[in-house]
């Protein structure tokens, strides 16, 4: 989410509704709707690679990694049809473990992810780090781990949800680093996460005029 000009004011039962039948992809806070933003080669390529680790190691577990078009609800449940208050967004990745729980009975709004995975934009960073992340913690107990994926630059950085609720950080930034995620049992090699990823040289300075 990008937060670019909102398309109008609607209930969570009306945004469902028209999300349902579109063709491009929105996300919903608290009454407004957004469009969301293309998205770089780069970007994409990283997610490609994401989901291709992730499957193979959760292969035979009790959990799964869905991308993309997955919508994520954080907030209440609506208890009337003129409600709006909440969160519903497109994470890049979700691993989500056990049985998932949904929304409603289309089954296309997840409420219990266990990974959440944003690879950053330039147009989504401050979001996906600050509303989303706020967002996520607060209305999905079932969240134990947060990801943010640097595109710039080779560097990845994990909040994990401690047992007194507060989340500690660490960070990964070299490409013979790795990073586990004990909670799903899985590894991220930054060399394979980042793999067809050409970051742009260091630009030198230019030498001291004589």
């Amino acid at each position: 989410m990008s937060l670019p000009q909102s398309q109008g004011y609607f209930s969570v039962e009306e945004y469902l509704a028209l999300e349902r039948e579109s063709e491009e992809r929105h996300e919903y806070l608290d009454g407004y709707v957004y469009a969301m933003a293309g998205e770089s080669p780069e970007h994409s390529d990283i997610c490609s690679n994401l989901v291709s680790i992730l499957h193979l190691q959760l292969r035979g577990t009790p959990c799964r990694v869905w991308a993309k078009d997955t919508k994520v609800r954080s907030g209440p449940e609506p208890r009337s049809r003129r409600a709006t208050k909440g969160l519903f967004s497109y994470p890049d990745l979700v691993v989500v473990c056990g049985a998932p729980q949904f929304h409603d009975a289309y089954r296309d709004v997840l409420l219990n992810p266990t990974v959440i995975i944003e690879v950053l934009s330039p147009s989504t960073e401050a979001c996906d780090r600050g509303e989303k992340f706020w967002r996520y913690r607060t209305w999905l107990p079932a969240l134990t781990n947060y990801l943010l994926v640097s595109q710039a630059l080779p560097l990845m950085e994990h909040y994990l949800r401690q047992a007194n609720d507060t989340w500690n950080l660490s960070t990964v930034s070299t490409m013979e680093a790795s990073l586990y995620l004990a909670t799903i049992d899985c590894t991220l090699r930054l060399r394979e996460v980042y793999d067809r990823i050409n970051f742009p040289s260091e630009v030198s300075e230019p030498p001291d005029e004589v």
